[in-house]
């Protein structure tokens, strides 16, 4: 008969994951047994019976077989929390193709040595009149940092010292200053506390309108009988979707439950966290990538030993242990970075639901551009939809102008600036309101079209654009189509034929060159490489020391500036020519952010989009800011195309450092998927939209069909494939892609 071994974990710590032991399956266990199971197994010298986890099952022994101990049995199941991980972790493997270790690695925190660490904070010792009367002092001498650390004393007492210096760009020099003149002192403690501390529970939480009551009212409705559900709440910018999400951790936290509060990493500002710390007091923490190993594990610890009630992070602080979880929230869900790039590439969402599952939890999804795949299933019914449309600050959406930079260049205006949005600029300026330009780059790289017509060269087969690459071939990195690149316009015959030049750098010069005086603030990945520059912009510009912010992406996610009233998109459709099917997608969520951002305040605001694609579904329904009118036209489309989410995609992407070899296992895996099923659709192999990376070549074919648990098998099989006849290159496996590689 068959053997088979199992290899086994026994201690749940991260450094320890990478040092299993082998035992043998009994035939008792032999079709029961599956990777991820707790297992009893006699352990050392006196073979005491110890628990352990099942991380590999394979016919290979690794060590002299007459020695080999026995798997004893099952273990209990799901009785700790660990136990949950390590389900969840079998979970991933599963579901998205990686190593067992791998999965583990990413749902455990490492251990680290947790040393004590002193903590600084900076406390106001003076009364809130002399406050005042200070920050006014400061205000006239533009004693700008003193004012700005000043103000926010007025709201919070004591601030930690670390945020002071990194998040709001205060310079110590100018917290000893204060110091000296005796209105404030830096206290210090020591030991592992929570990243950020408020000194007490200030916020009152406001009275929520008819409609934000009535989501808390009916998903605690749920909950108190029962059911675990899944809710949608698409709610407009400013609608107040925060609030609700706070109303429903608190009404967890009161029945004995905690909570997992998920953002992406851009989001996570001061007054972000300040909102929750206020609400929830010490009983809240924050797990994000400016806390070490050491402070990360140690927030997990507080959490499984119940000393916190609410973590708010990215999707890593979906992995909190919390042994009695009774909500994840994850605001933003379109965001792409809720998605894993590295294996297991995870998406947060999905995992989401699983966890819940695995605790007896309830998930809330929110966003003002919910992404296709949570909209799909809230439109079959699987998740519950809740709408928000109106703002809660009484202000309306912006006036929004959108521009064809192609009747721009037959009028003879060849700058990056269309004369509606040079008009608008200067009236700002003239009134001293800011204005934000953002400049559209995502997926500009390569990609060709016509500055006469707004042409983009397409494959003919994919229906995302062509790619030029340095031979002067156009080239589809989806199915591999090629064609030598056009020297005029197929659609006009235009000669005004070429890729997008402009960056931010030559957008600040223009700008300064129509007006010399204009304060300009640049926010790009030159201006912000590291994470204090970043908030420094965003400060400086808040606290009015310019008038016009210039950026890419990063300038359009969730940020508050009430004297913002004008907002320009520069090139709004660069990322329709991105060689990705969710361009039209991505291309909606960016404009409606920006035009989002214009008009907060009280007073109100315009938006100016130019495009070479005015009439395009994308830039025409984000212009009117109506998201059921885009999600009706792209949902068609893709159910045509059989994209996510009406059918799936498994991205199989092959790295090598021969391209020969390479291009020869795409081919070859690519033939052994065909084989294996024939009823799947397979595209490609074709080489990486980045062919090569550090002498790495780069190859990918996608795999699509209407069932995840086909693409599943499909993975599995391919892995079996890979195990057996041991190549050296590296196979990593994407389900459903947010990225093209």
């Amino acid at each position: 008969m068959r053997e088979l071994y199992a290899d086994v974990i026994v201690d749940i710590s991260h450094e320890k994951l990478d040092r299993p032991f082998q035992y043998r399956i009994p035939e008792k266990l032999m079709d029961i047994l599956e990777i991820g199971m707790c297992v009893t197994i006699p352990f050392g010298n006196g073979n005491r019976i110890i628990k352990g986890y099942v991380t590999s099952i394979s016919d290979t022994c690794n060590f002299d077989p007459a020695r080999m101990k026995e798997i004893a049995g099952l273990g209990e199941k799901d009785v700790s929390v660990e136990d949950k991980m390590i389900a969840l972790a079998g979970w991933i493997r599963k579901n998205y193709g990686a190593t067992m270790i791998q999965a583990l690695k990413t749902v455990l925190p490492a251990k680290q040595s947790v040393k004590q660490l002193e903590h600084k904070y900076v406390q106001r010792l003076i009364g809130r009149e002399e406050l005042i009367a200070l920050y006014g002092e400061c205000e006239r001498k533009h004693q700008t940092a003193k004012a700005r650390l000043l103000r926010e004393l007025l709201n919070q007492e004591i601030i930690p010292r670390e945020w002071i210096t990194s998040k709001l760009g205060i310079s110590a020099s100018t917290i000893n200053s204060l110091e000296k003149a005796g209105a404030v002192r830096v206290v210090s403690e020591t030991g592992y506390r929570n990243p950020v501390r408020v000194k007490t529970k200030e916020e009152v939480p406001n009275k929520l309108s008819v409609n934000q009551a009535r989501i808390v009212t009916e998903v605690m409705q749920d909950f108190d009988g029962g059911e675990r559900g899944s809710y949608l709440i698409h709610g407009i910018t400013g609608s107040g979707k925060t609030e609700v999400y706070m109303q429903l951790i608190q009404e967890v936290i009161d029945r004995g439950r905690q909570a997992i509060m998920l953002i992406p990493e851009i989001a996570l500002t001061y007054q972000t966290l300040l909102r929750f710390y206020k609400r929830f007091g010490d009983r809240v923490s924050v797990m994000n990538s400016t806390l070490s190993p050491g402070e990360k594990y140690d927030q997990c610890e507080r959490a499984k030993r119940g000393e916190i009630d609410v973590i708010i992070g990215p999707r890593s602080a979906l992995f909190t242990p919390f042994p009695n979880l009774g909500l994840i929230v994850m605001d933003e869900e379109h965001e792409g970075s809720y998605k894993s790039e590295a294996a297991p590439k995870y998406h947060a969402r999905e995992t989401a639901f699983e966890v819940a599952k695995l605790q007896d939890a309830m998930v809330v999804l929110g966003s003002a551009t919910p992404s296709m795949e949570a909209y799909y299933r809230a439109s079959l019914g699987e998740i519950k939809l809740f709408e928000l449309n109106e703002r809660l600050t009484g202000g309306s959406l912006p006036t929004v102008h959108t521009v064809d930079l192609r009747q721009e260049l037959k009028e003879g205006n060849r700058s990056i600036f269309s004369r509606k949005l040079q008009e608008l600029l200067a009236d700002r300026l003239a009134r001293q309101e800011q204005s934000i330009l953002f400049l559209n780059r995502r997926g500009y790289a390569g990609f060709i079209s016509c500055r006469a017509c707004g042409h983009v060269m397409k494959c003919p087969h994919c229906d995302v654009s062509l790619s030029e690459h340095g031979n002067g071939q156009l080239i589809c990195h989806y199915c591999g189509y090629t064609e030598p690149k056009p020297k005029i316009c197929p659609q006009c015959g235009s000669k005004y034929i070429s890729g997008f030049r402009a960056g931010t750098q030559q957008i600040e010069e223009k700008l300064k060159e129509m007006f010399p005086r204009v304060r300009v603030l640049r926010m790009d990945a030159d201006t912000t490489k590291t994470k204090e520059s970043y908030e420094k912009i965003l400060s400086a510009f808040a606290n009015g020391e310019a008038d016009v912010l210039v950026g890419t992406q990063m300038i359009v996610k969730g940020h508050d500036f009430p004297r913002v009233t004008l907002v320009g998109i520069l090139a709004a459709d660069l990322s329709l020519a991105a060689g990705d099917y969710r361009a039209g997608e991505r291309t909606f969520q960016l404009l409606t952010q920006a035009v989002g951002r214009a008009g907060r305040g009280k007073l109100p605001g315009e938006a100016v989009i130019q495009t070479y694609q005015p009439e395009h579904y994308a830039v025409t329904y984000a212009a009117a800011q109506d998201y059921q009118g885009f999600y009706q036209e792209e949902i068609l489309y893709r159910e045509m195309l059989g994209y996510p989410p009406v059918a799936h995609m498994l991205a199989v992407q092959i790295y090598s450092q021969s391209e020969e070899r390479g291009t020869e296992l795409a081919g070859y895996l690519a033939v052994r998927v065909r084989n294996f099923d024939q009823n799947i659709l397979v595209i490609g192999p074709a080489p990486a939209s980045i062919g090569k990376i550090k002498d790495i070549f780069r190859f990918v074919f996608y795999i699509k069909d209407t069932e995840y648990n086909r693409l599943v098998s499909v993975k599995d099989m391919l892995e079996e494939l890979l195990k057996s006849e041991k190549y050296p290159e590296t196979v990593l496996f994407d389900f459903d892609p947010m990225n093209t590689l």
